[in-house]
């Protein structure tokens, strides 16, 4: 046996040949959270939205309120009669206005006079009796028991399609009182203070119960220049009935003739308080 074959040179042979281990892959970097953009932090935040009661609540009072506002915005928009009117239109509105300011201060001032003239008069009982007979005139004109004349108009309506209402000859008589009329008769009927109007049946219209039939004319005391306008208002009186195909004629005259009556009566209750 040789010196090479020793029993340790054995066990190397028998052993098999050393292989290097393969190299371990690189580990993969730890990442954090993804940043995001700043716009995509905002979508985020408004999506899906977190809406809590109380927003819920006063998003729909806003919103009812809004609709409300908006609603009332076009419904004055649309009544508006004056919206389409010409220029000549409006400033014959506004001048009526003033004659309206004009003819209560007038009335202001005529009231004023007669106040100092008790006071001033040296005969203050016989100054109460003259202005007493003036004003019993006066009441009696409104009050329809005594016939008056003076400038005014007329204004004849022609129905034959029988579309004319009440309400529309209510209309005419309040415009007429607004311009400053100061006694308006209809076909034969005095108009004051109490008449009523309603439809008759049949056709036509019942003012204070009589009938009254087309044509429809009526006879008003008043200031003609402020009458007439009154009626022809873009929206009023005149384009009213003329949308119902009816014919209607305004006529100035310096003499009107108010000759209906009504009878003066007695309240059943009412009494004079100095009584």
């Amino acid at each position: 046996m040789s010196a090479d074959e020793t029993p340790q040179h054995r066990r190397r042979e028998e052993l098999p040949a050393e292989v290097p281990a393969a190299p371990e892959p690189p580990a993969a970097p730890v990442q954090g959270p993804k940043s995001l953009t700043g716009r995509q932090r905002l979508a985020k935040g408004l999506w899906p939205p977190r809406v809590t009661r109380p927003q819920l609540i006063v998003a729909l009072l806003l919103f009812v309120l809004g609709l409300g506002l908006a609603i009332q915005v076009r419904s004055n928009n649309d009544s508006s009669a004056l919206r389409g009117a010409r220029q000549e239109d409006l400033v014959r509105i506004l001048d009526e206005l003033d004659d309206r300011t004009q003819r209560l201060e007038e009335e202001k001032r005529r009231l004023e006079e007669q106040r100092t003239g008790l006071e001033n008069s040296s005969d203050q009982a016989e100054e109460a009796r003259k202005q007493t007979a003036e004003r019993e005139k006066q009441l009696g004109i409104l009050a329809g028991t005594v016939a008056a004349q003076g400038p005014g108009i007329t204004l004849a309506i022609e129905d034959k399609k029988g579309a004319i209402e009440a309400d529309m000859l209510l209309d005419a008589i309040q415009e007429l009182r607004a311009a400053g009329a100061e006694a308006i008769q209809i076909n034969n009927v005095r108009v004051v203070a109490s008449t009523h109007l309603s439809d008759a049946d049949g056709g036509g219209v019942r003012v204070d119960g009589r009938k009254v039939g087309e044509p429809y004319l009526f006879k008003v005391i008043g200031k003609p220049q402020d009458l007439e306008p009154a009626l022809n208002i873009p929206g009023g009186v005149v384009q009213t009935l003329e949308k119902e195909q009816a014919t209607v004629v305004v006529t100035r005259s310096e003499k009107i003739v108010v000759s209906a009556l009504r009878p003066a009566k007695r309240p059943d209750y009412a009494r004079s308080s100095s009584q």
